[in-house]
């Protein structure tokens, strides 16, 4: 097969994480919104559920079927660039690193961003991938319009204009609602940003958040467990010039001390847990300050070697030291081992449905453990705080919470699941993760 012509497999499926399976009756790469149309026709008249996958980092098991599992390694490359309205037209299964190349050869940047880019562009927006920052919001919030093939293969154009009440949904979609064929992103002229990588104990990070959120415009720290340290990034615009890290050093902290020594802690860490506090307090020295000045996406973006389990919530802002404190006070009277760093970051509210900043300014606090650890007790004890917050679980990563809950958190999931019942009124997109997170 060429590939102008979708292709057919019948192939597991893994995730990332390797913590989701699924075994799809069949799997089809369409190589256009035709193929991809005819596709979903057919596996509706065969009675197959169906279900778009990106690079499969999501942790949940929201792109699982045993159905038809729609691959969109064919759809991938940029429509058009329109550099009068300042956005970018992009097949949705190209991988956010292609798009980030892409714009900077054309001068061009997206003007926020998570901290992987090995996503699709539809995946990472359908479960509401995010970066941190002040006033700039996830990636789904830039978008501007979308392409959105429907459960009877009708295709519609979505914005703020045309089709304005699924495109206020659909920008976040969970894969519930179509399978998203195109997207359109505001960009902005290329930029500079300088990033400073501090460590900071525990409790001054803390005391200083809202002041370090104000100051910058992309403020984001780790917490190690077992210890009193963190470790912080600040990213400002900069005038420059550019100042890249060196390659060996630039080596040293993203490869080897983030990558290659990290490995081996948590290997170790998982055979013999007694050792990870020791582990925390070595590598939580081990990241040095330092000062770098380059393009958006080497700034935000780093390399993320080490395979892992997450789970994330999303509170209102003000209530993420609190939460922080209770996640520390838990583990520290717990006979709990763990070897990840927390992550915490920030976004302003948006206006997107089931986005987990819906509404509200907003404060991440992520957890992992190591691929392969025991994550259950963790993780639930993680949960039982972020609930008691009001939290909103990141719909790409682990939690267990249900319709009932999530519709108690979003104001407007009574708004998502009226398009949903417009536009699947079969469930043809169903599994098992949405029909616990959105109903039946």
């Amino acid at each position: 097969m060429t590939d102008t012509y979708a292709r057919t497999t019948a192939d597991a499926w893994r995730n990332w994480a390797g913590n989701v399976t699924a075994r799809p009756a069949r799997t089809v790469s369409p190589a256009s919104v035709d193929e991809l149309a005819e596709a979903l026709r057919r596996a509706s008249e065969d009675g197959l559920k169906v279900k778009p996958v990106g690079t499969g980092h999501s942790f949940t098991a929201t792109a699982a079927t045993d159905g038809l599992l729609i691959r969109p390694d064919l759809l991938t490359g940029i429509r058009e660039i329109d550099r009068t309205a300042m956005t970018v037209t992009v097949e949705a299964g190209t991988p956010l690193k292609r798009l980030n190349t892409a714009l900077a050869r054309e001068g061009l940047s997206l003007t926020n961003m998570g901290d992987i880019m090995d996503q699709t562009v539809a995946g990472a927006t359908s479960t509401g991938t995010h970066g941190t920052g002040r006033d700039s919001a996830s990636i789904s919030a830039q978008i501007r319009a979308l392409e959105l093939v429907t459960a009877d293969g009708t295709v519609l154009t979505c914005s703020a204009t045309e089709n304005p009440d699924v495109f206020a949904v659909a920008r976040i979609g969970l894969g519930a609602l179509g399978v998203i064929t195109a997207i359109t992103f505001a960009v902005e002229p290329v930029f500079l940003l300088t990033a400073r990588e501090e460590p900071m104990a525990f409790d001054k990070v803390t005391a200083d958040f809202d002041q370090l959120v104000a100051e910058n415009e992309h403020f984001e720290f780790y917490w190690f467990p077992h210890t009193g340290n963190c470790n912080t990034k600040r990213n400002n615009r900069s005038a420059g010039p550019a100042a890249p890290p060196g390659k060996v050093s630039g080596w040293i902290e993203d490869e080897f001390l983030s990558n290659g020594v990290f490995q081996a802690a948590c290997s170790l860490g998982r055979a013999v847990p007694a050792t990870i506090p020791s582990i925390a307090k070595l590598s939580s020295r081990a990241l040095s300050a330092r000062t770098y000045t380059d393009i958006p996406y080497k700034v935000f973006t780093s390399p993320r070697r080490v395979r892992f389990v997450e789970m994330e919530y999303a509170l209102p802002r003000e209530a993420a030291v609190e939460a922080l404190r209770e996640v520390r006070a838990m583990v520290e009277r717990s006979p709990l081992r763990i070897s990840f760093p927390v992550e915490v970051r920030t976004a302003p509210a948006d206006d997107i449905a089931l986005s987990t900043a819906s509404g509200r300014d907003s404060a991440y606090i992520a957890v992992h453990l190591y691929r392969g650890t025991p994550y259950q007790a963790y993780f639930t004890a993680v949960e039982r705080i972020m609930t008691a917050h009001g939290g909103r679980p990141h719909w790409g990563k682990v939690n267990t919470r249900d319709a009932a809950y999530l519709a108690g958190v979003y104001p407007r999931f009574g708004e998502f699941a009226a398009v949903r019942d417009r536009l699947d009124p079969d469930r043809l997109f169903a599994n098992d993760y949405l029909r616990r997170v959105l109903g039946d």
